[in-house]
């Protein structure tokens, strides 16, 4: 049974309704249809008891199985608090829907519920109207917080970092660190993890982790106990960002601006959720396919696939100019028809092989210039020993088949010079695309398969030609 369900009266609601979650934390079949049909019924209080004890990414998984319809009436009747907390939970496209249907005066109440960073992200979606009714209801330290956010390039720490932090000088000791914490109240941030030790000018000089702070007594300097820290620049890419808190283990992290002063913290929360997004971003370009979400349309799901389709459209042209020059051969021996997409299809899936391979070093920054050669060998020893695994495979089956060992020795050979090309192709297109500055996720595996699709025909039917005929 879900936690959830703790805090209700069994006597006011039966307690079964609220088993919300199954053991593997997925939104029952029957709790969607319980909310959908008080959505139906107008049951505003209905609607609220179910949801009111879910968690914020439990209502935001909700919403995308509801449709617009039903969305509309669920989240007026969600508690502020709630509703504040699910919405930088929301995928893109369901949270603008989502704040098209809030009042703007409701919003601005839910957004000071927020973080600096997750209240920016929730306006950042907003109309250009509707941004300026809801930041001009928000109190002005509020107001100023999120618009200095907006300041900053969207994928940069500034834009993600939270305003909120905890520092203290120098000079203090733990006792006078810990007063200082227990004296904050409601104006601590929702959460941190370090204190930062800063000098006179706001320069972050080292970290201090909460749990050691608590352990140290009460006369312990803050400078004989602070660690080293990682500090991030407000205009450093989110990727990068991301790459320092995995290689350094953090939890959390101080962003300083130009002038080197502390201007918030990027906790690890926020770390979790920019590694999912860049890998969902590479997954998804390396299939050749936009940004798609539950909430998308099937106009813009089209619209997204359509450039990608019409490459490949052109790609398989050349292919099929190239089996256009040796007409005369497959006419003349016929198998050569069946067996020729073997070759290419085998080569097509070795090169997404290696091309994913590297990808995945050069995000993780596993491959740089300095072992780029050692990798393009190793790939194409590995594509040699594949090439000698699996033609002899092929070779014997073709020549039984077509009882003419001359054939399986076109299609063995043609298999292993294809594999070597998709080793090749499947290494240097990522690396020089990145060397270039290009984003080697785009367009690699179209420019991969395209290779080995021309290459895989030219090779078989060429040594055909030249063997058979």
């Amino acid at each position: 049974m879900s936690d959830t369900t703790a805090t209700l009266d069994p006597d006011v609601i039966p307690l079964e309704d609220h088993e919300a979650l199954d053991e593997d934390y997925v939104l029952t079949a029957s709790f969607v249809e319980k909310v959908v049909d008080a959505s139906d019924d107008g049951d505003g209080m209905r609607l609220r008891s179910l949801l009111e004890d879910l968690h914020p990414a439990d209502v935001a998984d909700l919403m995308g199985f509801l449709t617009a319809e039903h969305r509309a009436v669920v989240v007026l009747w969600l508690p502020p608090e709630l509703l504040a907390d699910t919405l930088p939970e929301l995928d893109d496209s369901i949270r603008e829907e989502v704040l098209e249907r809030v009042p703007h005066l409701t919003l601005a109440e839910a957004l000071q519920e927020l973080d600096s960073d997750d209240a920016a992200a929730v306006v950042e979606d907003l109309e250009d109207d509707q941004r300026e009714k809801v930041l001009s209801a928000m109190p002005a330290p509020d107001r100023a917080a999120i618009e200095s956010s907006l300041g900053y390039a969207e994928d940069s720490a500034g834009r993600m970092m939270q305003r909120e932090f905890m520092a203290a000088p120098a000079f203090w000791n733990v006792g006078d660190t810990i007063d200082h914490v227990r004296n904050q109240g409601d104006d601590l941030p929702e959460l941190f993890f370090d204190i930062y030790v800063v000098d006179p000018m706001n320069k972050p000089i080292g970290g201090l982790p909460i749990s050691r702070l608590l352990r140290a007594s009460r006369d312990a300097k803050l400078t004989d106990l602070m660690e080293p820290i990682n500090e991030i620049a407000v205009d450093q890419d989110q990727e990068e960002v991301a790459y320092i808190f995995e290689k350094y283990h953090l939890i959390s992290a101080p962003v300083i601006d130009a002038g080197g002063r502390l201007v918030g913290q990027i906790t690890v929360d926020d770390i979790v959720n920019i590694i999912q997004e860049e890998n969902r971003e590479d997954i998804l370009r390396l299939a050749g396919v936009s940004d798609e979400d539950r909430g998308s349309s099937v106009s813009e799901i089209v619209r997204g696939r359509v450039p990608w389709l019409t490459i490949n459209l052109g790609t398989a042209v050349l292919g099929a100019m190239v089996i256009s020059w040796f007409e005369a051969t497959i006419q003349e021996i016929v198998a050569l028809a069946i067996l020729m997409p073997i070759v290419s299809a085998i080569g097509g899936n070795a090169g997404t092989q290696a091309l994913t391979v590297t990808v995945r070093a050069l995000a993780t920054r596993e491959l740089n210039s300095s072992n780029a050669t050692r990798t393009f060998f190793r790939e194409l020893r590995v594509g040699l020993a594949n090439g000698f695994v699996l033609a002899p495979l092929i070779g014997v089956a073709a020549g039984l088949w077509a009882q003419d060992w001359r054939l399986g020795m076109v299609i063995g050979s043609a298999m292993v010079l294809n594999l070597l090309v998709a080793a090749s192709v499947g290494t240097l297109t990522p690396v020089t695309l990145s060397k270039l500055k290009f984003d080697p996720a785009v367009s690699s595996a179209v420019f991969v398969t395209a290779t080995t699709d021309f290459f895989g025909f030219l090779i078989f039917l060429g040594l055909a030609k030249i063997v058979l005929t």
